[in-house]
């Protein structure tokens, strides 16, 4: 299983372009607990970048536990059922939250 930091170390190698043409949003992740961190991910024009950290006017905050969002991108958690059980927490565009998976390719 990749560790939170792999994860968005190569998230925009897996990122399929064509699902992000026209998009312009910055998603927010803050990962709790041991393993957890601060990431942004910027997507505008087609193109996607990662950074480690706070994202000053973030589109969306997504807050999950590490454990969880390790069990999100493995598939083991459907992004649903962690909003609707607690264990992802959004803030912002909700319809970037629907976008997440096809967009991340998670799961």
């Amino acid at each position: 299983m990749a560790t939170v930091a792999e994860f968005f170390d190569q998230v925009a190698a897996k990122v399929d372009k064509s699902k992000i043409a026209g998009m312009n949003a910055v998603y927010q992740f803050n990962i709790t607990e041991e393993g957890g961190g601060e990431w942004n991910v910027k997507v505008a024009d087609g193109e996607l970048s990662v950074a480690q950290g706070t994202a000053e006017n973030p589109s969306i905050v997504l807050t999950m536990k590490a454990a969880d969002f390790l069990d999100l991108i493995a598939g083991k958690l459907n992004g649903q059922t962690a909003f609707l059980t607690g264990k992802l927490k959004i803030q912002g565009d909700m319809t970037l939250a629907m976008k997440l998976q096809s967009v991340f390719a998670l799961g």
